[in-house]
């Protein structure tokens, strides 16, 4: 099969990854990078052995004639970018948060109609292969048919320090919605992922750290529509006591009417019957580029749908919902009133 052409943009903290991941993907071809700084974006490209450098994303399209564009930029560049690319007839990955509003989110969604072009967006999360293994646990009713209560626990421990962030993404330091809009919008999606829809929210959102202008600890109550309670106990001041907190991004234990799966932050799934003991389900994974690989996995997806047709799991059209989601979680929090997703 024809390789497929694709070019990116974007060359911050987390593209290392992507690009990483690239690489190993047969089916694809990654003909150049765009950033800002020429220097820099060639001295990039050649790292990952990508030909070409631009730092102009309409030109990098006009010359290279790509299948596809990676943008792995802030969200507020995001529209410009994929409305180029599908002007074009190019298709889309692109990192989330998708957009900074919902707005602008529905108007990136709108763009596959118009042009006729795909659009994913890079959610990553429920692709780490502990989540993989747990939906399959909760599709073969290992813990019973009904979800009853889910806990998510996170404690990042990157955000303490006076300087917090400044290694690795500094501008979260500027962010006025930090905690929920950049990585609960993961949990979100995997909460959804398990459980299927959300329609309710209560949420007390904190910033601990005044050196911040955004939330760095969050309570999220989440009520699903068939039945059942999430928690998200989330934050990025207080540290964890495992080893890579970056691993699984926090401790999840999920309750089911016959018994309880259990992720541990080494990756560890447990699972107690009812009236059983506790044992630990074996499954493999491999530690390596980002959180068990999944960066890989979720650009393994993209491409698999994008030759075969199928959808994608977060197309853009999809993923509004965890936008809606994340906006009534603040209003909530303002309000501090529950919020219904669809009203």
């Amino acid at each position: 099969m024809k390789k497929l052409r694709a070019v990116a943009v974007g060359i911050g903290y987390f593209s290392r990854f992507q690009y990483e991941a690239w690489s190993r993907l047969d089916e694809v071809e990654l003909t150049a990078i765009c950033g800002r700084d020429l220097g820099r974006t060639k001295a990039f490209a050649a790292n990952y052995g990508v030909p070409n450098a631009y730092i102009d994303v309409n030109e990098m399209l006009e010359q290279e004639k790509p299948d596809f564009i990676d943008i792995i930029t802030p969200p507020e560049t995001h529209l410009e970018f994929c409305r180029l690319a599908a002007q074009k007839g190019v298709h889309s990955i692109c990192q989330k948060p998708i957009a900074p509003t919902f707005e602008e989110a529905e108007k990136i969604a709108a763009l596959t109609t118009e042009y006729g072009v795909r659009i994913m967006v890079h959610e990553n999360f429920r692709f780490q292969p502990w989540h993989r293994e747990i939906k399959k646990l909760l599709n073969q009713n290992i813990i019973g048919d009904q979800l009853l209560a889910l806990q998510w626990r996170m404690r990042m421990g990157d955000g303490w320090q006076e300087d917090a962030y400044m290694n690795r993404q500094p501008y979260f330091r500027e962010m006025k919605q930090l905690l929920m809009y950049e990585t609960g919008v993961h949990l979100i999606d995997v909460l959804r992922y398990f459980g299927g829809d959300i329609n309710q929210v209560l949420a007390k959102l904190k910033r601990f750290n005044t050196n911040i202008k955004g939330e760095d600890t969050a309570l999220v109550l989440c009520d699903f529509s068939k039945g059942g309670t999430a928690i998200i106990d989330a934050g990025r001041y207080h540290e964890s006591t495992c080893s890579n907190p970056r691993l699984t991004f926090g401790e999840v234990r999920i309750e089911g009417n016959r018994g309880v799966i259990h992720l541990l932050e080494d990756g560890t799934i447990t699972i107690k019957r009812l009236g059983q003991p506790e044992t630990v389900h074996p499954y493999t994974f491999e530690d390596k580029n980002f959180a068990g690989d999944c960066v890989y996995a979720t650009q393994k997806h993209f491409i698999e749908q994008l030759q075969s047709g199928a959808p994608f799991e977060t197309d853009v059209h999809d993923y509004l919902t965890n936008i809606k989601i994340i906006d009534k979680i603040y209003e909530s929090n303002k309000k501090n009133l529950p919020q219904q997703i669809n009203s």
